[in-house]
């Protein structure tokens, strides 16, 4: 967790002259300094604004209430632990004060001040919570840059609205930094969970494209379209246990994999599979379509399930592979849908029903059965899932583009104007607000 950056100045005012000159309005100095010292963002926001011929972007008529919006976030800028003196929040307001007059100068002035304080604050928003698998780097939030900040405020159909609702962050931190903001806690701890929840969700995505949420604690799935949710379901995740959490991770989905074999974790079939062997012999794997393999390599051989001391297995001496052929009592169940780690987590199918029906849905080795995995294949592949061709195990079909998914962990989620809280099961709240308390 970051702690309150300090007050140090806003990067800076950058100079405006080429669009200046493009829209025929004298150029003004700046007229403070930490704004006039400063000069990181200069190239990309003179960029934006010689595009637009100079034209204003928070100050034009249509734009609305969208400066004093502006300028109400960075002033209450510690709900993002930040602080607002960072955004020079005294000057903007004189600022903006100012334009009112209507002088082509003073506006001039707010207008660039506003930009430059607007892309700071994204900047500073947008970073690593810390604790995510990144399984594919690309999903690892990083700021957008300047003149892509800009422009997706200028193309919003309302700059206020976009504003209000934070829309170069994921809809979710922009309504728990609302409830911070505006205080709609009943006490300290219930602040610090809405804290710790809103630094997560600053790995989830900004943007209008497909993506899918999966939040064990909520034991659901979310299917998003151009920032709304399209589709939801429920899940059963990780078990609260260390070993069979699962992990926070941004990855693509990439395929879908079907008639898939299961392979029972080494923890899995020393502790709840080779106790049944020793009892059954070989008619477990007769009964029950396992297979056990020489090793853990791609180019296993499946070898006599007799061949090893399974005594040895169930103490924990020696590890088995063990693979559940695909059928209707394999775990994986019809289909598996992959975005290969090395963490072995993925989302799939199951024949266990009933546990999707419970009401503590955390049940899992780590991996994440889907209520409807038909129906979120309809979705994956825009209205024609693939189908198995024949009883071939992993059957292995491409989605038309990788689907962004993103595992996180909130406890504390927006819904409507209130939020909903969840049990703290995998305990990251209590040993997060630990180590903040250490840091203090």
């Amino acid at each position: 967790m970051r702690t309150l950056r300090g007050g140090r100045p806003l990067k800076g005012l950058f100079v405006l002259s080429l669009a200046v000159a493009a829209a025929g309005v004298p150029l003004a100095t700046a007229s403070t300094p930490a704004l006039a010292a400063a000069r990181s963002h200069d190239g990309e926001i003179s960029a934006f604004y010689r595009a637009r011929g100079g034209a204003p972007l928070w100050l034009a008529p249509a734009s609305g209430a969208a400066a004093q919006q502006l300028l109400s976030l960075l002033a209450t800028a510690q709900a993002d632990h930040l602080s607002p003196r960072r955004y020079n929040v005294k000057a903007l307001t004189r600022a903006l004060g100012a334009a009112r007059s209507g002088d082509r100068g003073a506006i001039q002035r707010a207008e660039m001040m506003l930009s430059e304080a607007f892309v700071a604050y994204a900047d500073d928003q947008r970073h690593d919570p810390g604790g995510v698998v990144y399984v594919d780097t690309e999903l690892k939030p990083t700021p957008p840059s300047a003149h892509e900040l800009l422009s997706a405020a200028a193309r919003a159909p309302s700059l206020s609205a976009y504003v209000q609702d934070m829309g170069w962050m994921n809809p979710i931190y922009g309504k728990l930094r609302a409830a911070i903001a505006s205080r709609l806690y009943r006490n300290d701890a219930e602040r610090r969970v809405l804290e710790l929840n809103l630094e997560r969700a600053r790995a989830l995505p900004a943007g209008t494209g497909r993506y899918v949420i999966v939040n064990p604690p909520a034991a659901r799935l979310y299917m998003y379209e151009n920032g709304q949710v399209v589709d939801s379901m429920r899940v059963v995740a990780g078990r609260p246990d260390a070993i069979a959490q699962t992990p926070m991770m941004n990855a693509f989905i990439r395929y879908v994999a079907l008639n898939p074999y299961w392979n029972s974790p080494a923890d899995i079939t020393a502790k709840r599979l080779a106790p049944t062997i020793l009892k059954e012999g070989r008619a477990y794997f007769r009964n029950r379509g396992y297979e056990l393999l020489s090793d853990w390599s791609d180019h296993a051989r499946v070898i006599d399930p007799m061949s090893i001391d399974w005594h040895a297995v169930a103490a924990g001496r020696i590890q088995a592979r063990l693979r559940q052929k695909p059928g209707p009592a394999n775990s994986m169940g019809k289909m598996k849908f992959m975005f290969p780690n090395a963490q072995g987590i993925w989302l799939h199918d199951t024949p266990e029903r009933e546990k999707i029906d419970e009401a503590a849905r955390l049940q899992s080795n780590g991996c994440v059965r889907l209520e409807d995995a038909a129906r979120f294949s309809r979705w994956l592949f825009n209205g024609h899932p693939p189908k198995s061709q024949g009883a071939k195990p992993e059957q292995k079909v491409n989605l038309p583009a990788p689907v962004p998914l993103y595992i996180t962990y909130l406890t504390a989620v927006p819904s409507g104007t209130s939020i909903v809280y969840f049990d703290d099961f995998y305990g990251k709240d209590r040993m997060e607000s630990r180590r903040f308390a250490d840091l203090r």
